[in-house]
């Protein structure tokens, strides 16, 4: 009962400063207000530059170096996922056969971000030709040149020219290994799927 009463009084106390405080206070200077009242404008007014007058963010740099005779990479639509990645030399890949293409691309990936080489439609479509293991990751901390694992699906041998876009680049936010704790335990607990996989849900 003496733990509650006590907590109660500096309750009140706490409401009777904040009064106090107020009553002196110039409600003219919004900024004196907020801080008075524990609010760090300096927060405040990091969490506002990071959006511009459109109310989007600011985009996310992603540093390069080409060191082909490739243009630069760009996206072609704003709404594109990816960017093209391109290779730098003349490359046959044999019939059912996969060969390491070069982009001279180099990235800066920024930590909680990570690279994903995905296949083109296109060149999936019409040539046979994907990213063998699509996707394949680009880690921030990787800062050697990209290069993608092309596997040609047909029975004919096809030539990869000089410049020709061989797969798309997708920049996407992950867990790095930074922020994830390995705990091993003898028993996980139940979910509504638990190990059912593999076409359980239906075909």
């Amino acid at each position: 009962m003496f733990g509650k009463l006590k907590e109660m009084k500096e309750q009140m106390d706490m409401l009777n400063s904040l009064q106090s405080g107020m009553g002196n206070m110039d409600m003219s200077n919004p900024e004196e207000m907020l801080e008075s009242m524990g609010i760090n404008m300096e927060d405040i007014e990091n969490h506002f530059n990071q959006i511009n007058f459109n109310g989007e963010f600011e985009k996310i740099p992603l540093r390069y170096i080409n060191d082909s005779e490739n243009n630069n990479p760009e996206y072609a639509y704003e709404s594109d996922s990816g960017f093209d990645l391109k290779s730098t030399e003349d490359i046959w890949v044999q019939a059912n056969d996969r060969k390491l293409i070069p982009t001279g691309l180099r990235f800066d990936i920024p930590l909680g971000y990570e690279i994903q080489v995905r296949s083109k439609s296109g060149l999936a479509l019409n040539q046979g030709l994907m990213v063998l293991n699509s996707p394949g990751t680009v880690d921030s901390g990787y800062q050697g040149e990209v290069k993608v694992i092309i596997f040609n699906t047909t029975n004919e041998r096809i030539k990869i020219e000089k410049g020709q876009k061989i797969a798309q680049a997708v920049l996407c936010p992950v867990m790095n290994g930074k922020w994830v704790d390995l705990v091993r335990v003898e028993v996980i607990g139940e979910k509504d799927r638990n190990d059912k996989g593999f076409g359980s849900t239906g075909i």
